[in-house]
C-alpha cells in the first residue's frame, strides 16, 4: 500500500508538472551507466557560471565587508588543511579566513589538485582581505572568495586548475589572470547555501493536543497550530519538510520581540508576516484581509529590522497579537527544518511564519504548493488510516531538500523577476 501511495503521488504530480515542459534538465536515463566525465580546461577570461559574479545565478550580492571587530567575523573559520599552501604576505593568517562554504570546496578541490597532478598542492595567494586592496565590494572582504594557484606555480595547469574548481563546487570561477584562478561562493549566513528557508531543530510548534514539541519531532499526521488565510487560529496538517538537515550548525537570524517578550530563529531566505509601514491600523484584526494586503506582507527575515511589528500567539489563547521587533541579529544553531503545513503558515516559537522561502510573496509560493497538497489530499482519501494521529508512526523523512522544492525552485528562477528572489538563493545543489 505504501508503494501504491508513493506511485499515486509521484504520477499525480508529474502529470500536473509536464504540461507545462518545464523539466529539470537532461540527465541519464534509468539505469543507463554514469558515463566518465571530460573536464575542458578554461580559457583565458572565461568565467562559469556565465553570468556576474554577484548576481543569483552566481555567487549573489555583496553583503557588505567584515572586519575582526564586526559581528559577522564569526561567520569566518580559519582552514589549517595541510594539503593547502597559503601565502599569507601579511603573516595575519587572513588568507585562511574564510566561509564555511568556501572552506568546503577549497578542500574538496585540494583533493582534485592532488588527484589530477601527483606530487602538486594547491596554493592560495589571496583569501579574506582585511586591508583593502581589492576592489570595491569585493567578495574577498567577506571570506566569500579565494584566488589560487598550483604550488608548482605552472601556468599551463591553470585552465585545468580553473574547471577542476567548477567541479569542487564553487559558485563562480574566474580565469582572471595568466597568474591566478578566481573562485567565490554564496553568503554563508543563507539557505541558500543549503536551504532557502529554515527553524533549527529546537524550535517548538503546537500541536492539537496542546503540548509543544521540537519542530524536529514532527511526523505526517501531526496537526500543528497555524493561521488561515482569514488570520484564524487553527490546526493545520503537517504534511513534509521541505528541507530537513539533523546535524547541520547553521547561523540563523534571532527576531526579538518585546511585549511579549518572544525569540525567533530563522534562516536568511524564510518569509516572516511584517505589519505594513503606511498608514492604517495594522493589528490582528485587519490580518483578515488576507496575507499582503493592507494588513501584514510576507517579508525575508534578512528584511527585517527593530521597530517592524509581527504577530505572536496570545498565551492567553485569545488569539493573535502584535509585537514589536526589539532586536535583530545573528546565531549559530543546530539543525535546519523546514515544516510546510497544508494551510503554508506556521506558529512557531509563537511568532507566525510563512512555511515558505526564497520568493518573497507568500501568496505565490502557497499556490505553487497546491498540487502537493492536492496529491496529500488523494492519499489521505484513500489510506486515511495513515494521516491519523492514532495510526502507527510514520517512516522519517530522508535528510535534503525535498525534489519538490527544487524543481520550484528551478521554475521560478525562470518565470520570475531577481528582485522577487532572494540573492542567497535556495540550495546549491552541489552543497
Amino acid at each position: 500500500m505504501m508503494l501504491l501511495r508513493r506511485v499515486l503521488l509521484g504520477g499525480f504530480i508529474c502529470a500536473l508538472l509536464v504540461p507545462s515542459g518545464l523539466g529539470c534538465g537532461p540527465g541519464r536515463g534509468i539505469g543507463q551507466r554514469r558515463r566518465p566525465k571530460k573536464l575542458t580546461p578554461l580559457a583565458y577570461k572565461q568565467f562559469i557560471p556565465n553570468v556576474a559574479e554577484k548576481t543569483l545565478g552566481a555567487s549573489g550580492r555583496y553583503e557588505g565587508k567584515i572586519t575582526r571587530n564586526s559581528e559577522r567575523f564569526k561567520e569566518l573559520t580559519p582552514n589549517y588543511n595541510p594539503d593547502i599552501i597559503f601565502k599569507d604576505e601579511e603573516n595575519t593568517g587572513a588568507d585562511r579566513l574564510m566561509t564555511q562554504r568556501c572552506k568546503d570546496k577549497l578542500n574538496a578541490l585540494a583533493i582534485s589538485v592532488m588527484n589530477q597532478w601527483p606530487g602538486v598542492k594547491l596554493r592560495v595567494t589571496e583569501g579574506w582581505d582585511e586591508d583593502g586592496h581589492h576592489s570595491e565590494e569585493s567578495l574577498h572582504y567577506e571570506g566569500r572568495a579565494v584566488d589560487i594557484t598550483t604550488s608548482d606555480r605552472d601556468r599551463s595547469k591553470y585552465g585545468m586548475l580553473a574547471r577542476l574548481a567548477v567541479e569542487a563546487g564553487f559558485d563562480w570561477v574566474y580565469f582572471e589572470s595568466k597568474a591566478h584562478i578566481h573562485c567565490s561562493v554564496k553568503a554563508e549566513n543563507s539557505v541558500a547555501v543549503k536551504s532557502g528557508g529554515c527553524f533549527p531543530g529546537s524550535a517548538t510548534v503546537t500541536l492539537e493536543q496542546g503540548v509543544r514539541i521540537p519542530v524536529k519531532d514532527l511526523k505526517p499526521g501531526n496537526r500543528v497550530l497555524a493561521v488561515d488565510v482569514e488570520g484564524r487560529l487553527i490546526y493545520s496538517d503537517f504534511l513534509l519538510f521541505m528541507d530537513k538537515e539533523e546535524t547541520v550548525r547553521k547561523v540563523f537570524y534571532v527576531i526579538e520581540t518585546s511585549l511579549p517578550r518572544e525569540r525567533l530563529r530563522l534562516t536568511a531566505a524564510h518569509l516572516l508576516f511584517v505589519a505594513q509601514e503606511h498608514p492604517g491600523n495594522a493589528s490582528a484584526g485587519n490580518f483578515r484581509s488576507k496575507f499582503g494586503s493592507a494588513g501584514f506582507r510576507s517579508m525575508f527575515a534578512s528584511s527585517v529590522r527593530p521597530g517592524h511589528r509581527v504577530l505572536t500567539e496570545d498565551r492567553e489563547g485569545r488569539g493573535l497579537r502584535e509585537a514589536t521587533v526589539d532586536r535583530v541579529y545573528l546565531e549559530e544553531a543546530t539543525g535546519a527544518y523546514a515544516p510546510v503545513t497544508a494551510h503554508g503558515t506556521v506558529v512557531i516559537d509563537r511568532v507566525l511564519a510563512s512555511c515558505y522561502a526564497v520568493i518573497e510573496e507568500h501568496s505565490w509560493a502557497h499556490w505553487a504548493f497546491a498540487p502537493l497538497r492536492v496529491g496529500f489530499g488523494i492519499l489521505s482519501f484513500f489510506s486515511p488510516q495513515d494521516y491519523s494521529s492514532h495510526s502507527p508512526p510514520a517512516p522519517s523523512q530522508a535528510e535534503g531538500v525535498h525534489w519538490y522544492s527544487e524543481i520550484l525552485y528551478r521554475i521560478g528562477t525562470w518565470v520570475l523577476q531577481a528582485d522577487t528572489i532572494h540573492p542567497l538563493g535556495m540550495a546549491a545543489k552541489s552543497s
